[in-house]
């Protein structure tokens, strides 16, 4: 009874996810519903708030942050480093070269994680591999970065180490309430991604 459960725990959102997907007109589609419902149900797709927030701090060159809610919503506010893309924007020939490319780890985010999935789920489907989500999105975000909640003083020693760690985050990357607009701060540019070589067809042949 449990298995069917957790089953359809993990069918049920998915069918939701793709019902919202917007119709792929530009290009096919190379994973199998299947094969996509093995990957959502392992949850690979997930990075947590405090990997993202680490890699901030150590201002890691291989992360892409890509928040894909509307452009009024990136102007109030986005993470550090984040690109705009919007969702309804995902399948435009000009950002295929963001997605699609070997060189950095872009890491999809929204409000919370239905939008950011089905960035991720589409991009899956066309076969890029480099592109993950942020657990739990902005929100989860705000909770366990900007506004960490102290453990209970029963909690085990890892609990206060992570709860540490999150304190010397918020600090760092400037705490307080991930809501609040940022109309000062400018837009992030979109990063020169160099265009991979396409690979050249063998002559000959039938």
């Amino acid at each position: 009874m449990k298995m069917r459960l957790k089953l359809a725990m993990a069918i049920i959102p998915l069918g939701i996810i793709i019902a919202a997907v917007p119709e792929n007109t530009t290009r096919p589609y190379k994973l199998t519903a299947p094969q996509l419902l093995d990957e959502v149900k392992e949850g690979m797709q997930f990075v947590s708030t405090d990997e993202i927030a680490d890699m901030l701090i150590q201002k890691d060159p291989s992360l892409q942050l890509i928040d894909v809610r509307d452009k009024d919503s990136y102007d109030k506010f986005h993470l550090p480093g984040a690109i705009n893309i919007p969702l309804a924007d995902l399948l435009s020939v000009e950002n295929e070269d963001y997605l699609n490319q070997d060189v950095k780890m872009n890491v999809f985010y929204s409000n919370g994680t239905t939008s950011s999935n089905e960035a991720w789920m589409i991009t899956r489907q066309l076969g890029y591999i480099n592109n993950y989500v942020m657990q739990g999105g902005l929100n989860h975000y705000a909770e366990t970065i900007m506004n960490p909640s102290a453990p209970a003083s029963t909690s085990p020693d890892d609990e206060f180490a992570r709860y540490d760690f999150r304190k010397g985050a918020s600090a760092a990357l400037g705490g307080g309430n991930v809501n609040a607009a940022t109309e000062d701060a400018p837009s992030a540019p979109k990063p020169t991604i160099k265009k991979r070589a396409k690979k050249k067809r063998v002559a000959g042949g039938c």
